[in-house]
């Protein structure tokens, strides 16, 4: 018995575990204390959502830092949000209460006073972002031996959230100088719900480290609830029309209020914009019915406190509750008992609907439930492909390619990250203060995510930032930041390797409502908080406008696009656009939209090729293939076909089809594309000769040239299009 993991946890885990009524350990919890108590290596931990992973992680090294306590912070836990963040600290103060093993958070809603705590007094968990993280390495290098000379584990929470974007390489280079700095070797903790290629995920864990990593992945099945319902709008041409659209738009208003007034519920949306119109629409269907306003609104532009409102009427509030919310509460918040998940449209990935999925069904055998609610413009003159409706297929096909067959979508990882290696070099050189040329590339070409960054490159890239005033040199021959990296450097902005557009904050009289990156001018309104407000002055020297509350128009005040997707999420696409199959969780209306699709997919023969004539001398393209192949094969058209056979126009409607118009026919269009995929294809030729795209935050910073390599590499996937097209001869 004594054998058990139980008795091998720390007393007060033990009382924890009692308190809380816990018949008996999960098998995530089980296998995690067997790696962290007998073995050496590095630990992912692969379970669904209220699995147990967070608990399973923390248990044995809290159990560790009780028997054995710390010099310096223990246990380093890293979360892509702060919302997270602060759910997680609440937990682990709960758990630690009788443990006398301090907790702190830090990020930029923490008061500077508890930061200074920890800096005076270095100990236990430390809850961070990694923005914040980044922020303490260039502000405080001098501090991060004492806090972290004993280190001794580091916890990445929804890894996938980070692995293969310049996030996730920013905190590899945060671990590898955290390591460097300090002295220490930690052990590497992963936790997600999502992922399905373990060894991608464990080599990205593991990176830069020579101990193993094993996996923990309890196969473990829930009950799922799902249904689809379709609204079809009509396009509003004339004044009949228009008045259809507001019927139809009210009717599909109506259908969300209805599905969601009288329960806990959350409502996902895509865009920041999406969630507020949704909120703004539903508080005037409860205004119009006289019924209670419970309709919340949470996203990255909202207030904090409005943000933590939200989150609280969802946990703890008395009566119903109905958030409206994009990624922002998509990863691991504990929000209690949730009766419903919304999805509004269709999520991009499989990825993201597996993690949206699991806000429900948290809680015993309650099954895991999503509604999705879907509009789509219906317009029966329209060109062919645009009479698809393209976001009920992808809802279906990631629903079948998770639920059929547990596909999610495979990591991909950059090779030339060369915007982070901007970020990366200036960090490392604003905490050293000053470095020799040779030091600075050693430094910085030994982190994880700058393996295919050849020393040649890097001595271009160092010239290049010495000529455009980002670095200068010394008179000893040393490299300092120059004026125009100050900056860049010395801006808040800077901690953040993800784009993030120029924000200004908003204010009704003294409260901060959020912020909003397009500014309209004064007397003009827009929606923030699912409020409408009318603009009375703004402050551009600090970034501030004032507002009242109003009764006007809702605009868009946000940038930003979609995500991309999969090539085997189009390919499912297409199947089910091919198939009979009637799907159980079709509601009617979607069921007679689907149906009519086929029709007319089979009638126009948009399934057997792809290339078709489109009337005229224009011609669809319509090649089932992921984002990132679509933006290949589009290129290779305007840059290598496009002249030779005669193109004048190349519309693509990313990533569904293409419209060219131009002399050639379908048939030799076809034959072109593929005799171009036979050859070996330069990617570097699908680029103009001044052509530089932009793949990260700081590449406008970075040599011409090396963006453009980046790109090619990074950006295009000449080897998918190759494959995807094979596939359909």
């Amino acid at each position: 018995m004594s054998d058990h993991p139980f008795y091998r946890l720390a007393p007060f885990i033990q009382e924890y575990i009692y308190r809380k009524r816990w018949d008996t350990l999960r098998e995530a919890q089980v296998e995690a204390c067997r790696v962290l108590f007998d073995t050496p290596n590095h630990l992912l931990i692969a379970s669904g959502t209220a699995s147990g992973k967070t608990e399973a992680a923390f248990f044995p090294a809290l159990t560790e830092l009780h028997n054995q306590p710390s010099q310096s912070v223990g246990i380093l836990y890293i979360g892509p949000l702060k919302a997270l963040i602060n759910d997680q600290f609440e937990r682990l103060k709960e758990l630690l209460q009788e443990a006398h093993i301090p907790v702190w958070h830090w990020h930029g809603d923490v008061p500077q006073s508890e930061k200074t705590k920890l800096v005076r007094d270095p100990s236990g968990v430390l809850q961070i972002t990694p923005e914040s993280l980044e922020g303490l390495l260039m502000n405080k290098p001098n501090a991060i031996p004492a806090l972290f000379h004993d280190l001794r584990y580091i916890i990445i929470d929804e890894v996938h959230a980070f692995m293969g974007a310049d996030r996730g390489m920013q905190v590899l280079s945060e671990i590898a100088r955290i390591e460097r700095m300090a002295g220490c070797r930690p052990r590497r903790i992963g936790l997600s719900a999502t992922l399905s290629d373990y060894a991608t995920a464990s080599e990205w864990l593991r990176a830069g480290s020579a101990d193993g990593v094993e996996v923990v992945a309890p196969q473990g099945g829930r009950k799922l609830r799902l249904s689809i319902e379709h609204f079809s709008f009509p396009s509003a041409r004339d004044e009949e029309q228009a008045e259809q659209l507001a019927n139809a738009s009210r009717a599909y208003f109506d259908y969300i209020y209805d599905h969601t007034r009288l329960k806990k519920a959350l409502v996902f949306t895509n865009s920041r914009s999406d969630a507020e119109l949704a909120t703004l629409e539903l508080r005037r269907t409860a205004a119009r019915r006289q019924e209670p306003d419970v309709f919340h609104v949470h996203h990255g532009s909202i207030s904090a406190m409005l943000r933590e409102e939200a989150e609280a009427a969802l946990r703890t509030g008395h009566g119903p509750a109905v958030a409206m919310a994009t990624v922002t509460l998509e990863l691991g918040i504990d929000l209690g008992e949730l009766e419903r998940v919304v999805q509004l449209e269709s999520p991009s990935s499989c990825s993201s609907f597996v993690q949206r999925l699991g806000r429900s069904g948290r809680r015993g055998d309650m099954p895991s439930e999503m509604m999705f609610v879907i509009p789509e413009e219906e317009d029966e003159q329209a060109q062919l492909p645009a009479r698809m409706p393209w976001t009920l297929m992808r809802a279906i096909a990631i629903i079948e390619l998770y639920v059929r067959h547990k596909w999610v979508e495979p990591l991909s990882l950059r090779k030339k990250p060369v915007g982070l290696l901007y970020h990366q070099t200036m960090s490392v050189l604003k905490s050293m203060g000053e470095a020799e040329p040779k030091d600075l590339a050693r430094m910085i070409l030994s982190l994880p995510p700058f393996q295919h960054i050849s020393p040649e490159e890097y001595q271009q890239f160092l010239q290049y930032l010495l000529q455009t005033d980002h670095l200068q040199r010394t008179e000893v021959g040393g490299l300092i930041i120059g004026l125009t990296g100050e900056k860049t450097v010395n801006n808040y902005r800077f901690y953040a390797v993800f784009q993030d557009d120029e924000e200004y904050v908003v204010y009704n009289g003294s409260e901060e409502i959020g912020s909003i990156t397009t500014v309209p001018p004064p007397e003009y309104c827009f929606s923030l908080a699912g409020k409408l407000w009318k603009v009375i002055e703004i402050d551009r020297k600090h970034k501030a406008v004032y507002v009242k509350p109003s009764l006007g128009k809702v605009d868009t005040l946000w940038l930003g696009g979609r995500g991309d997707i999969h090539t085997e999420v189009m390919r499912k696409m297409k199947d089910v656009l091919a198939d009979d199959t009637i799907y159980p969780y079709l509601a009617p209306r979607a069921v007679n939209r689907l149906q009519r699709a086929r029709r007319l997919a089979r009638e126009s023969g948009l399934l057997e090729k792809t290339v078709i004539p489109a009337g005229g001398d224009s011609m669809f393209i319509l090649p089932w293939i992921g984002t990132k192949p679509f933006r290949t094969l589009e290129r290779l058209v305007k840059h290598r076909l496009a002249d030779r056979l005669s193109l004048r126009s190349i519309v693509p409607m990313e990533p569904y089809y293409m419209v060219i118009s131009g002399r050639a026919d379908a048939e030799s269009l076809l034959a072109e594309i593929q005799a171009e995929c036979t050859h070996d294809v330069d990617p570097m030729g699908l680029l103009k000769p001044d052509e530089s795209p932009y793949l990260g935050k700081y590449d406008e910073f970075v040599l011409p040239e090396l963006v453009r390599l980046a790109f090619a590499e990074d950006g295009l996937d000449v080897e998918g299009l190759r494959a995807a097209l094979r596939a359909q001869e």
